[in-house]
């Protein structure tokens, strides 16, 4: 049988450091931006998890919000805001927004995964849930991030009220997790970071700067004179000052309050997991900074200090945010898609297979109201995706980004996505040409489509033209998706053992009965288990028997059945 390299099961943290996490956040000032937007970026990548991109209505909020991982209830505010939202398509484990902006032209990513250390953890321990047993109560869990989206966004007109409404819901009720949160309104960048079950510690993102956070504790500095005082650019849980001192948590040698050293983690696993991306983000924010190559350098991927905060060497754009969450170490020897035998692929990549949906809530300044709220949205893979900037004040979404169903098919960006970056990951080197042509494509017609429409409805000052522009831009996207597939798919079938030829081209069979079929010759030796399939593919394996019932009856495979395994023969 075939043997696909996984990746680890990815699971979110209760900080003890021992778990795969998923995410990657950057976020960045208005004053290092090229138009003065301020930006939150989030990689939303667990596990496969399908995921859509929807409009929540005043009246479709609950009133009573009630936390399927927790079982935590919780009584929410009246006159809630419309927010968009990316959940799960599949409700079972709870809703899962993950990111969003909201009518107030506030947006918000939930949550990056971060890590903690004992002495933390000791004197501030996770609320977890625990079951009623041996004569003891039923006590619900905390918050996490399958709730704060939903319990914070439709609520806040500004990024520092999300601070302060979610710093209020984590002394009240805990966490099971440790977390990073962001939130971004027109003027504002602000970064909150969960400590232990009840503390947390916020901090506003200075103008001029970027910052990165890939699943460990960020913030490398803060002032506690300032958010016990004036509180202008940090906040924090007000017993924060005595929890350190009670329980002994500061490292500190030099005087400065470093939150990174006090709550988060040093381990051998950051340095293969969390680290080395931000040695990548930073090399590419500020090349000449720092020296980031060689025997002197100032920072190598293995290294604790590299900062968390950045003042750009160039003003950033959506595209270059873009970059950064879909890298793979492009221009190192740690590149999986390089050939780099030695070195490639040793260090979790940005852009991986497991990725949902990833987001940049952009909130711009030089637009009306109505329209400051952008959302480019990139589902699957990102090294393999289009990015696609939709408008946020809208009732609806269209289908082609709403309409995401359990089942691959073809009429919706999640699935393309994710056919796309399955089959150009097997042939990088002969694809990756087309990819990044599809990618720039819809980048420029994308922005082509928002100027237009920006002008439109500053002309005419009807800002409902928005969803027309929306249902525009995902006509767009289908079009190109639709070539992108094709091209990719040729490709890699030209590349099979056994090229079959016949499969692609019968009408009796359905596009992913041929795109599954095309996948599965692309291993060298025919063969796949279910549950391997089932992972390329992203579905669960009881959504494959009938593709491969499809194949089998239509006379291309013969399925023969080993111990789970199936060896795949093409017939004819």
């Amino acid at each position: 049988m075939a043997a696909l390299r996984k990746s680890g099961a990815a699971v979110k943290s209760t900080g003890n450091g021992d778990v795969i996490m998923p995410c990657t956040t950057v976020l960045a000032g208005k004053l290092a931006t090229n138009d003065r937007s301020t930006m939150i970026a989030r990689t939303d990548d667990g596990h496969f998890d399908e995921k859509k991109l929807i409009v929540v209505e005043p009246d479709q909020q609950p009133k009573i919000y009630k936390s399927v991982e927790s079982h935590v209830e919780i009584t929410l505010p009246e006159n809630p805001m419309r927010y968009t939202s990316c959940p799960s398509v599949d409700p079972k484990h709870g809703i899962w927004a993950a990111t969003g902006i909201n009518a107030a032209n506030v947006g918000m990513t939930a949550t990056e995964t971060t890590t903690s250390n004992p002495r933390v953890l000791a004197a501030d321990p996770m609320v977890e849930l625990r079951e009623a047993k041996d004569g003891e109560e039923k006590r619900c869990g905390g918050i996490g991030e399958e709730d704060i989206v939903v319990l914070v966004l439709p609520y806040i007109r500004s990024a520092r009220e999300g601070v302060l409404r979610l710093g209020a819901l984590l002394e009240q009720y805990g966490t099971y997790e440790s977390n990073g949160i962001a939130f971004n309104d027109e003027n504002e960048v602000w970064w909150l970071e969960t400590i232990g079950g009840h503390h947390w510690i916020a901090k506003k993102i200075p103008e001029d700067r970027v910052i990165i956070n890939p699943n460990q504790f960020g913030m490398d500095s803060f002032d506690l004179e300032d958010a016990f005082g004036a509180r202008e650019s940090h906040l924090c849980s007000a017993d924060l000052r005595e929890f350190i001192s009670e329980n002994h948590l500061d490292l500190n040698q030099d005087g400065k309050f470093n939150p990174r050293d006090i709550f988060g983690s040093h381990r051998d696993m950051d340095h293969i997991y969390n680290t080395p991306r931000a040695w990548f983000m930073g090399r590419c924010l500020a090349p000449h900074t720092y020296r980031w190559d060689g025997e002197n350098a100032d920072f190598t991927p293995e290294s604790d200090d590299i900062p968390w905060s950045y003042v750009p060497e160039r003003k950033v754009a959506a595209e270059d945010i873009q970059y950064l969450l879909s890298s793979h170490y492009q221009g190192t020897p740690y590149d999986p898609y390089a050939g780099h035998a030695e070195k490639g692929g040793i260090y979790r990549p940005i852009g991986i297979n497991r990725t949902g949906v990833t987001t940049i809530c952009q909130i711009r300044s030089d637009v009306p109201d109505a329209i400051k709220g952008i959302e480019w949205v990139c589902f699957g893979s990102t090294t393999f995706s289009a990015w696609l900037p939709v408008y946020t004040n809208v009732p609806q979404m269209p289908d082609y980004l709403s309409n995401v169903t359990l089942d691959a098919e073809t009429d919706n960006l999640y699935w393309v996505s994710r056919f796309v970056g399955a089959l150009a990951d097997k042939c990088y080197g002969s694809c990756i040409q087309n990819v990044w042509g599809y990618q720039d494509t819809v980048n420029i017609r994308g922005r082509q489509i928002v100027l237009k429409y920006d002008r439109l409805m500053r002309e005419s000052g009807d800002f409902t033209l928005a969803a027309q522009a929306n249902d525009e831009l995902c006509a767009m996207a289908k079009e190109e998706s639709a070539q992108i597939l094709n091209k990719v798919l040729r490709t890699a079938s030209e590349q099979m053992k056994t090229v079959p030829t016949r499969l692609l081209l019968d009408t009796n069979l359905s596009t992913e009965a041929k795109l599954t079929g095309a996948l599965l010759y692309t291993f060298e030796d025919g063969g796949l288990s279910a549950q391997e399939l089932a992972d390329v593919l992203g579905l669960p394996p009881e959504k494959v028997a009938p593709v491969f019932a499809e194949l089998t009856g239509n006379g291309y495979l013969e399925i023969l059945e080993e111990n789970g395994a199936f060896g795949l023969h093409l017939k004819g």
